[in-house]
């Protein structure tokens, strides 16, 4: 009688263990997700990087900002490429990422060519898990292999932005815990920060560091001198102009290098963000490592965007395959 009673409980049981660990399997994303479905997915999100990289050098580093902006709001559901709409202000629109957010274009173009060869298959956030990993490689980062079978998100609000992106004024505990709460360890985090190699900044991101320190001075003591007498002279004092920018890493700016570690080294560094790596014995260490081998830099980049790739994805039924990745399916 026992045996009896526990029989269909155990065989529930059995079931249950099945479908989950089917779902799970299912879940997961792969390497090669649409060798079937669409065989030419990743060589047509490449040529439309390449494309846009040949107008505009610096759309690469727009491109990997924006999946790194992506992935920590919401995981990479490709929620930053939605537009705002009359009754929601989306990520895009948030002072961290307007104006200063810049490769939409090439997201469009490359969705446009995807639903010509292959109509609702590939993902807006595959597509930018795609061209963010391109970005790197055209700009002389190592490639890597992205698994891909991410689904679109249907939520993008504003809100949610400033609460999960690391400001530029961060110290390198609030960037440890940032880094921390997305399951980065603080090597990773060092590592990611790294990005910065290439790019641009808007002076406004870090105007305080030249002219409203703190109290008692106006400059940061840390700034090399040099370096701050030229920021001064790219970015004056009360401009209120948005389209003043300077490079990131002035020796290479469109070049993924160890430049930026070798920058802060030289009290270069542009954003408090950067300069705060020397502030730590474990996170200096890392500068200095960095610094000296950008071969094993540009390795731990390449497997740290990878993993950064795979934060909370929708895969599955969730979520959709959005005909436009500027809006939701209607």
């Amino acid at each position: 009688m026992s045996s009896k009673k526990l029989s269909r409980p155990c065989l529930v049981c059995w079931v249950v263990v099945f479908l989950f660990c089917t779902q799970s399997v299912h879940s997961q994303l792969e390497v090669g997700f649409y060798r079937s479905s669409c065989k030419m997915a990743e060589f047509i999100v490449k040529s439309a990087v390449r494309d846009g990289f040949n107008k505009d050098r610096g759309v690469a580093a727009g491109l990997v900002r924006m999946h790194f902006h992506d992935c920590f709001v919401r995981g990479c559901d490709a929620s930053v490429l939605l537009d705002s709409t009359t009754s929601n202000k989306a990520e895009k629109d948030s002072p961290a990422n307007n104006p200063s957010l810049r490769g939409f274009e090439v997201i469009d173009n490359a969705k446009a060519r995807l639903e010509t060869e292959c109509k609702g298959i590939v993902s807006c956030a595959d597509i930018l898990a795609f061209a963010a990993r391109d970005s790197i490689e055209i700009t002389g980062g190592f490639g890597y292999d992205v698994p891909a079978g991410r689904r679109d998100g249907t939520v993008s609000l504003a809100s949610e932005v400033l609460t999960n992106l690391p400001p530029p004024t961060f110290n390198v505990d609030q960037l440890t815990q940032n880094f921390a709460n997305k399951g980065f360890s603080q090597e990773e985090m060092v590592t990611l920060s790294g990005g910065h190699t290439i790019g641009r900044s808007h002076c406004t991101s870090f105007s305080n560091r030249l002219y409203n320190f703190n109290g008692t001075t106006s400059q940061d003591p840390i700034l090399d001198a040099t370096y701050a007498t030229s920021l001064k002279q790219m970015c004056p004092q009360g401009s209120t102009d948005p389209s003043l920018v300077v490079p990131m890493n002035p020796g290479s700016p469109a070049t993924t290098d160890a430049g930026y570690y070798l920058d802060i080294l030289a009290n270069r560094g542009l954003f408090t963000s950067d300069q705060t790596l020397l502030t730590n014995a474990a996170t200096a260490n890392q500068v200095n490592i960095n610094a000296r081998n950008s071969m094993l830099w540009k390795r731990k980049f390449a497997a740290a965007m990878q993993k950064m790739g795979k934060l909370d994805v929708l895969t599955g039924n969730a979520g959709e395959i959005r005909a436009d990745c500027r809006v939701i399916n209607s």
